[in-house]
């Protein structure tokens, strides 16, 4: 199991309905995208933190090891803005404006990753796949994402495997048998997600397999309160941020 996905099943907010931290997260992501970079940015991407951190329960570590990719993204999609290729300057130069637009966009896209993770952080997708098919979404594409989930983990736990077996063989010693074990762990993954797919489609068809996967959700209801106090965050975080940029201008 991923470590986001195990936080995501031990988390305080398990049980909340996910709609509630769907709300939640994602309009903390549209807020983070559609108010103005500064000074929208620090003050969404503050107030994700402290709910993270605080009240989701989430661990510092792991919410580190978790934003770390998406921000290495957002400074990679940052970095062009700073130059401009072509024009009287040369072929590369530096952008006029490029600080300030690279800053913006880090600014908006940190905050709005750090609203998807906290969505990611606090609900299993296990919660979340089954209930789509009560939002319209078509049963066989709800199947599709509930298999192709659950042969993900199956395959990074036999990729595991196989590795610690390479290692125990001194299958990385060398920089030559390094690569001899890649390519063998390439071609024996390969052979055992055709396996594992095969007989995940015997297993369905002898379970009588109609065209629906049928799994238990667990039951929760809507908490109000919990919809209002978002509301209210996201309310005030637009208010701070507009009454903010005025005082600047």
């Amino acid at each position: 199991m991923l470590p986001i996905d195990a936080a995501a099943h031990s988390s305080r907010w398990r049980h909340r309905h996910p709609l509630e931290k769907a709300l939640l997260g994602i309009g903390l992501t549209v807020t983070a995208v559609c108010l103005p970079p500064w000074p929208g940015g620090p003050l969404v991407g503050a107030a994700t933190l402290c709910v993270l951190l605080g009240p989701a329960g989430v661990a510092g570590r792991q919410l580190w090891r978790a934003f770390r990719i998406p921000l290495g993204f957002c400074f990679t999609g940052a970095l062009p803005l700073l130059v401009a290729v072509g024009g009287p300057d040369g072929l590369v130069s530096m952008a006029p404006d490029g600080p300030r637009q690279a800053a913006d966009l880090l600014l908006r896209t940190s905050a709005a990753s750090l609203g998807v993770l906290l969505f990611a952080f606090t609900t299993p997708v296990s919660d979340v796949l089954p209930r789509l098919v009560r939002a319209g979404v078509p049963a066989p594409v709800v199947d599709v994402a509930l298999v192709m989930y659950r042969i993900g983990f199956l395959l990074l736990d036999s990729l595991a495997r196989i590795r610690q077996a390479q290692a125990a063989r001194l299958g990385t010693t060398g920089r030559a048998a390094a690569w001899r074990s890649v390519a063998g762990l390439a071609a024996t993954s390969f052979v055992r997600a055709f396996d594992r797919a095969a007989r995940l489609q015997a297993g369905l068809a002898g379970r009588g397999y109609d065209g629906a996967l049928r799994v238990l959700v667990p039951e929760s209801s809507l908490s109000w309160r919990f919809l209002a106090w978002s509301g209210a965050l996201l309310a005030a975080l637009v208010a701070v941020t507009l009454a903010l940029k005025e005082l600047y201008l």
